[in-house]
């Protein structure tokens, strides 16, 4: 056997290629060729690389769902024809403007709703009843009696009602010094020994209700808020609201109940 001295040659090491290397190779040889928006996929490594072309790179036809090119010519030729083929409107430099003013009447407002009733005070203690009982306050004396209506002649309720025509509303008020609309009915009620309660609200059912062609001077009057005392015909006394005073005046309430007491 011959021995050889002559030792084996073996190939150079290289550089392992990677998916990585052949997607670079891809990306720089067949850039013209892949889309606008491209993805490549390196299976080995689940690596995904996108690569976002200029649009002139982008494919010649129309991609789906893309717009379709506007004639801009024809529009602007289809807009002109429309300008030319409407009809043109003028107005004449002398033309006037009228307006019509619709007549207005002027109604006098209806009799205000009466002021709301302050609720009746708490009652006194024992030792100030025995002060009030031992020096009592003296009461102004009545004003002469007003002209009762004929209508309420012979009505002792009315004829004492009439004594305080000129005392002032005065809210709360239960004395010939100021009333207000409930605290006048009780105190002339109470001239002839009849307990009224003190509120018109309570005073509503202080008796029985009477239609009105059967009321009679000296019923009281009532609607919510307000209570007065019938006068006969079409007239009333009450302490109307702030600002006013006893007086007899027509009845003005457009559905008042009426209410005979005893």
């Amino acid at each position: 056997m011959t021995a050889t001295s002559q030792r084996a040659r073996h190939r150079a090491a290289r550089r392992p290629i990677t998916p990585l290397d052949d997607l670079a190779t891809a990306a720089t040889c067949s850039l013209a060729t892949v889309g606008r928006r491209s993805a490549v996929v390196a299976a080995s490594s689940g690596l995904v690389v996108t690569m976002a072309l200029p649009a002139s790179a982008a494919p010649a036809e129309n991609p789906a769902g893309a717009l379709p090119a506007v004639d801009v010519t024809a529009l602007t030729a289809e807009a002109r024809a429309a300008l030319a083929t409407s009809p043109v409107v003028t107005v004449p430099a002398e033309a006037a403007w009228t307006v019509e003013t619709p007549t207005i009447s002027v109604v006098a407002d209806p009799e205000p709703e009466p002021e709301p009733e302050p609720e009746p005070a708490p009652a006194r203690s024992s030792s100030a009843s025995r002060s009030t009982e031992r020096a009592p306050v003296a009461e102004a004396a009545p004003a002469p009696a007003a002209e009762v209506p004929a209508s309420a002649v012979g009505s002792a309720v009315i004829e004492i009602a009439s004594r305080y025509v000129g005392v002032p509303y005065v809210y709360g008020g239960t004395t010939p010094d100021g009333f207000d609309c409930s605290g006048f009915t009780s105190y002339v009620y109470a001239q002839l020994g009849i307990s009224l309660p003190r509120s018109s609200a309570d005073q509503r059912y202080a008796g029985t209700v009477v239609s009105r062609d059967q009321a009679q001077p000296g019923d009281l009057i009532w609607t919510p808020g307000h209570i007065g005392i019938y006068a006969g015909g079409n007239t009333q006394i009450d302490s109307p609201r702030p600002g006013k005073t006893v007086q007899f005046r027509n009845i003005w309430q457009s559905n008042p109940i009426f209410i005979r007491v005893g």
